[in-house]
């Protein structure tokens, strides 16, 4: 069943966001915290320090009316950095790989920062884009 949910980018303390964040909504995190070390390093990406490799890949809680929020921890050795404008996302899961290109090519339009949709390690099928307005949205199929 296709959903929406909230992504949330963090400086390396998501874990600790998410620790607090489930105490505000009596929550508990849905399966458990997926860190980098956790998957086969990419080809052609610089190898991750033990300090990288703990840090959070992927969380999934519920917070209200069924809405979930997910984070992950941005990681400057891959060149990322936090700042206003990536610190959150859609996340947008639809029922098949068909829609979930459509929307990537209808919000890809006039935008920029578009990483094509592909299979990922994890399983799903994913992308993300930066529509003209500014605002980030990923897509996810889930095999």
């Amino acid at each position: 069943m296709a959903r929406t949910s909230t992504y949330l980018n963090f400086d390396g303390n998501a874990e600790e966001a998410f620790a607090t964040y489930a105490k505000i909504f009596g929550t508990e995190l849905q399966g458990p915290i997926m860190r980098f070390g956790d998957v086969p390093e990419a080809p052609g990406q610089p190898p991750l320090g033990p300090d990288e490799k703990s840090k959070v890949m992927h969380a999934e809680l519920p917070i209200l009316g069924g809405h979930v929020i997910m984070a992950t921890d941005v990681l400057q050795s891959m060149g990322q950095t936090l700042r206003i404008g990536n610190n959150s996302t859609f996340n947008l899961e639809p029922d098949t790989r068909e829609e979930a290109e459509a929307l990537h090519k209808a919000l890809s339009e006039g935008g920029s920062e578009s990483v094509p949709m592909q299979a990922m390690p994890w399983g799903a099928y994913w992308g993300c884009t930066l529509d003209r307005f500014g605002v980030r949205w990923m897509l996810n199929v889930m095999d």
